[in-house]
């Protein structure tokens, strides 16, 4: 199990609201080459100056720091842009993307990210601690697009404290079988330089942080869901938002579901069983 640590100092915590970050990329169509062979998009991947799929952008400006500073979890240490949260296990919770143009292969992509908020809450296993971060994307001087992502910091894991799973759903209307191997999470990982443990080390992500194995990245369901939203719809959605509501692993079977809304699309990934891990809506407007 990881270590205990001290209790968060919310109000040194609080100072880093406001901090700035701008980081640069080119999307590059080897890019768009891997991320379309990842997830199994039919037909040709985009080439030169055509549209990519929505939230591709997880990949883009990713920090690079040296593997010799990253934490035992596999994260860049704490500290920098984001504040020095002293709770161990770190997840993404949800966001919400307003989406203004399309990405393009070839597109030069400037993301500017500034925290907004840092909030502390007591949760059944413990101590949590939510950080949210506004991102602005744009390509060659143009808006793409606006998003708020939430990040989670919680406690180590103790047995008989998790979180009661929600109660099962029905079917959704709309329903797509999906699979997460270990060579997907491999890849996705790579494709976004996420080096967190959970989803490629499956002795970590046992021993340390007591999960039954490898874990389903939030964001790659979260594009499954979107990718799913925009088929359905017949055009991309202008909104999209999700929230991940239980751990979803490399061993469980599982569905993408939707049903219609006045504006949209309510989607989630379920297991056989009926528990939703993931919620999500997509808006036409």
């Amino acid at each position: 199990m990881i270590a205990e640590t001290t209790a968060p100092d919310i109000d040194h915590l609080r100072s880093w609201i406001g901090r700035e970050d701008v980081a640069v990329d080119h999307v590059a169509e080897d890019l768009a080459r891997k991320y379309h062979a990842t997830l199994d998009f039919p037909g040709e991947p985009p080439r030169q100056g055509e549209i990519l799929p929505q939230l591709i952008h997880f990949c883009l400006a990713q920090p690079a720091v040296p593997t010799a500073t990253l934490g035992a979890d596999g994260h860049p240490g704490r500290g920098g842009f984001l504040p020095p949260v002293p709770l161990p296990r770190r997840m993404w919770a949800g966001g919400e993307v307003t989406f203004h143009d399309e990405l393009r292969v070839g597109d030069l992509a400037r993301r500017t990210s500034r925290i907004a908020d840092v909030v502390l809450k007591q949760g059944r296993s413990g101590a949590l601690c939510f950080v949210t971060v506004e991102h602005r994307l744009e390509a060659n001087g143009s808006l793409v697009l606006e998003e708020r992502q939430e990040i989670v910091y919680r406690e180590a894991a103790v047995p008989g404290t998790e979180a009661a799973p929600p109660p099962p759903r029905e079917p959704g209307r709309h329903r797509r079988a999906q699979q997460a191997s270990p060579a997907l999470l491999f890849r996705y990982s790579a494709l976004t330089f996420n080096a967190h443990r959970i989803h490629y080390d499956r002795r970590y992500a046992q021993e340390i942080e007591a999960y039954p194995g490898l874990v389903v990245h939030g964001p790659l369901q979260a594009a499954w869901l979107c990718n799913y939203a925009a088929e359905l719809l017949g055009a991309p959605p202008k909104r999209f938002s999700f929230r991940g509501l239980s751990p979803l692993f490399e061993h469980d079977a599982f569905a993408l579901h939707a049903r219609e809304l006045d504006n949209g699309l309510e989607l989630w990934t379920a297991r056989e069983d009926g528990t939703a891990c993931m919620s999500a809506k997509a808006y036409r407007t």
